[in-house]
């Protein structure tokens, strides 16, 4: 299917979706909104009356070391969130990178105006579109989630994103293999049953053969600590397609999840790489898209990728050479993401939105993934910002509890 057939078929498989109303298992969602109509002119009665901006500083349980491309080590970073208050008391926050004086216009502005219970943002109020996940959330007392159709499983698979080259930090006494196993060993104490493992190291920290062997040691070692776990394996586009051949030939009795950016995408490169992995009986699905070189402006359908990335996405994937999307979250945008997951289900291609390093990003896509489904697997964040309570979500065998709790279930304190 080329994307104009998929183009066609979005509408029909957005009403597919939220006539599906299931969770994982074939067991009923909770109910949705069940009076549209009533709730959006609940939302129409409250304007919004201020708003207020404050930076909270997300810190990981540890400092990761770097990636194939990266050159620093990661222990958390600082972003802004606001918070917006309707004239009736009701409120609702995000992360947002707005200037206050882009958001200022929205003042006084009637809150269904600006967010659809079936559809979400409005185009031009796409600046708070988290922010008004949340508070339309709050103002009908459900979550974010169920405002989205409820299609998807409200337990999600999740991964850890933080394993790094931790075998290679600190650069004046590295500490080896065991510094990954440290590192999956928290995050597996934490609650995860996953974990995405750097690989690349070839691309600019061990040249030559070495790297390359590095990252298999460290794949298999990891099987072999975590055998009941699920391994996931991120390149950042830091192999070479004969890198990525010879890998998946030392690894294919590993059981991978998934392969990340292995290369920069290529048909030629991907099909042998999938030969390879057809030969050597390795199943893992590939994932590409999170990387991209323009900036498009005005922003397309999918956000601030441009027209021909996605379009040479959609055509691997017609191929089943790409299996898996990892969009940004916020390259795309929140409502944004709810339209076209019904184009990627017709696809026949699953999404797991790229978040680091934020960590609300990682409930706000496992918000999306029980509210739209087709969401394979979410990318965990160990660790938390100081001022936000995340004790409305929790693991159960690893696998992220999206909550009941109004909006996005996240707290400030």
């Amino acid at each position: 299917m080329d994307r104009r057939d998929l183009l066609k078929a979005s509408a029909a498989g957005a009403v597919v979706l939220a006539a599906r109303g299931r969770v994982g298992g074939g067991q009923s969602a909770p109910a949705t909104v069940p009076d549209k109509a009533a709730a959006q002119r609940k939302l129409g009665e409250h304007k919004i009356a201020k708003m207020s901006t404050r930076q909270i500083g997300d810190r990981y349980g540890r400092t990761t070391g770097p990636n194939a491309r990266g050159s620093k080590c990661w222990r958390g970073a600082n972003c802004l969130v606001r918070t917006v208050v309707t004239d009736r008391g009701a409120s609702g926050w995000a992360m947002s990178h707005w200037k206050p004086d882009v958001l200022r216009r929205f003042l006084g502005a009637r809150v269904g105006d600006l967010f659809d219970v079936t559809d979400g943002t409005a185009e031009d109020a796409m600046q708070l579109d988290k922010i008004l996940h949340d508070l339309a959330g709050n103002i009908l007392g459900v979550p974010a989630y169920r405002l989205m159709g409820a299609a998807g499983p409200t337990e999600v698979p999740a991964y850890s994103g933080a394993i790094y080259f931790d075998d290679l930090v600190p650069f004046d006494k590295p500490r080896g293999i065991a510094g990954v196993l440290a590192a999956c060993r928290t995050d597996y104490e934490a609650g995860y049953r996953a974990f995405k493992l750097k690989m690349g190291r070839s691309y600019r920290w061990m040249k030559g053969p070495a790297g390359l062997k590095r990252d298999i040691e460290v794949t298999r070692a990891v099987r072999e600590t975590f055998p009941d776990c699920q391994v996931l394996v991120d390149a950042n586009d830091g192999w070479t397609v004969e890198q990525a051949v010879e890998y998946v030939r030392a690894v294919a009795d590993c059981g991978l999840y998934l392969i990340e950016e292995p290369f920069e995408e290529s048909r030629d490169d991907l099909r042998r790489l999938k030969a390879a992995m057809a030969k050597h009986g390795c199943k893992a699905m590939i994932a590409d898209g999170e990387r991209r070189h323009r900036q498009a402006k005005p922003l397309t359908r999918f956000g601030g990728y441009v027209r021909e990335f996605t379009d040479r996405l959609f055509a691997l994937a017609a191929e089943k050479l790409v299996d898996v999307l990892v969009l940004d979250l916020g390259i795309v945008g929140y409502t944004r993401w709810r339209r076209i997951m019904p184009e990627l289900a017709k696809a026949g291609v699953q999404a797991a939105p790229h978040t680091w390093c934020w960590t609300p990003r990682t409930y706000y896509t496992a918000q999306l993934a029980a509210g739209v489904g087709n969401v394979c697997i979410v990318e965990g964040i160990p660790g938390g910002a100081r001022q936000v309570d995340y004790s409305a979500y929790r693991f159960r065998n690893g696998k992220l509890v999206v909550p009941d709790a109004p909006g996005f279930g996240l707290k400030l304190k």
